[in-house]
Order: structure tokens, then C-alpha cells, then sequence
């Protein structure tokens, strides 16, 4: 039995078929798994194995030292959201509870390749004109 309820799993599958593009879900994990990585890699599996416009690469932390550079990640689980482009979007840890809805949100934004912005802040967020590093940091607690 798999982690998403089937009543979730049909709600995912239809918001998947909405997408337009293609997403690559990138994940950081290691040989000897820690048990959220491991959580974390079984939840992603079963996301991208909803939607044909899914797919899933999976890296090792330790040996992947190309892709951990490529994808500037610092810490496990990690996992990135790729379009056409990498658009900086990273999730650390288990994606469980809100985690997960917003997980899922940025993935279906990244398939439509649209950030659900109004026009006005898209064009205020042209005009940075250096790097910008967000963190939201959220406890279960």
C-alpha cells in the first residue's frame, strides 16, 4: 500500500493531467538512507507515478558530487522542481502535511510554467537584479 490515499492519488493524477509541461522532480538521498530520506524517496516515487509528465531522478548525496553541485543542495532529503529551466525551488526533509499540498502546488505551477503571479509583481521581480536567497523554514510544532 502506498503512502498518497487513493482518494488523493485520483485528485493528483487530475491535477497532473492539467499540466502542460513536463517536470523533473530531482531527489538527494544516500546509500544508507535515513528513515525520512527513505519516506521521502517512497512518496516521491509514488507522485511521479501518477502522471506521464513526471518523472524522477534520484541522486546519492555522498557520490553524486556533480549533481549536489549542479543543484546547490546542502542537506538530506533534499528535492528540487525542474521545468525548462532550475527555478531554485527546493524542499528539504519529509514533505508531510502542509509540506506536501505546497510540494504538489509547485510542481503542477512548474508543469504550467506560470507562478500564478499578477502581472505587476512579475514585472517588479525583473527588475532584482541579483542572486535572492528565500528560506521558509517550517516546524511541525
Amino acid at each position: 500500500m502506498g503512502m498518497v490515499k487513493e482518494k488523493d492519488r485520483e485528485k493528483l493524477t487530475t491535477a497532473f493531467n492539467k499540466m502542460e509541461n513536463g517536470v523533473k522532480i530531482v531527489m538527494f538521498t544516500q546509500e544508507t538512507e535515513c528513515p525520512r530520506c527513505e519516506m521521502t524517496r517512497n512518496v516521491l516515487e509514488e507522485i511521479s507515478s501518477l502522471s506521464d509528465k513526471l518523472s524522477l531522478e534520484v541522486y546519492d548525496f555522498v557520490t553524486d558530487t556533480d549533481f549536489v553541485k549542479k543543484y546547490g543542495v546542502d542537506k538530506i532529503p533534499a528535492t528540487a522542481l525542474v521545468g525548462d529551466k532550475d527555478y531554485g525551488i527546493r524542499f528539504y526533509g519529509f514533505p508531510a502535511g502542509y509540506e506536501f499540498t505546497a510540494l504538489i502546488e509547485d510542481i503542477v505551477d512548474v508543469g504550467k510554467r506560470n507562478p500564478g503571479l499578477s502581472a505587476e509583481a512579475m514585472t517588479e521581480l525583473a527588475k532584482v537584479d541579483r542572486p535572492v536567497h528565500i528560506q521558509v523554514i517550517i516546524s511541525s510544532t
